[in-house]
């Protein structure tokens, strides 16, 4: 898929940015999203805080190798078959670094979970050169994933599926959650 993706750039899908990832999805969530009135302001600052930081991670990256991405690439959007993995749900395809598709396919913690990245990278380098100076890129895209999930699941909330599938969402407890975790990203 990333070789495909390298030949050229999408002419009509975003580039991942702070910006559109980011800032744009805590500007919507602070104007639109029902946050209890006394986490309106806890949330905002907490998300600010991380996206400097996250914005500081990429300005170091300035250079960066841009191609075509899946851009939602983990294990629920891979369908196999007997011909070999099918990607599914391309509706978040983009232009972005390599690793955006990458880091979303690994979970655990420790010493596990650094096996399952060289593993992950020594397969993927059988096919794509990996510049591994994109790995600092990993945490600064799970906050603008965490961001941008949240104002995805707002923007929807009024679908009566989202309530159903998403019981927990918007909760007072789901975005005291998302503050601390914030916190801790901008620490």
């Amino acid at each position: 898929m990333h070789a495909a993706g390298a030949s050229k750039l999408f002419a009509q899908r975003p580039t991942l940015s702070v910006a559109t990832r980011g800032w744009a999805a805590r500007d919507w969530i602070y104007q639109h999203a029902d946050l209890p009135l006394e986490l309106v302001t806890p949330w905002k600052d907490a998300a600010g805080r991380a996206l400097d930081l996250v914005q500081t991670a990429f300005d170091r990256h300035e250079s960066m190798n841009v191609l075509r991405l899946h851009g939602d690439c983990h294990v629920g959007n891979i369908l196999w078959t007997t011909e070999g993995p099918h990607f599914v749900d391309l509706d978040d395809a983009m232009n972005g670094p390599v690793v955006q598709d990458l880091w979303m396919l690994l979970s655990g913690e420790g010493g596990a979970a650094r096996a399952d990245a060289r593993a992950l990278l020594a397969g993927y380098e059988a096919f794509c050169e990996f510049d591994d100076h994109e790995l600092m890129l990993v945490e600064p895209l799970r906050t603008l994933r965490m961001i941008h999930y949240s104002a995805w699941l707002a923007k929807r909330w009024s679908d009566p599926a989202f309530p159903a599938a998403f019981p927990w969402f918007g909760t007072a407890a789901y975005w005291q959650e998302q503050i601390q975790l914030l916190k801790e990203r901008a620490t």
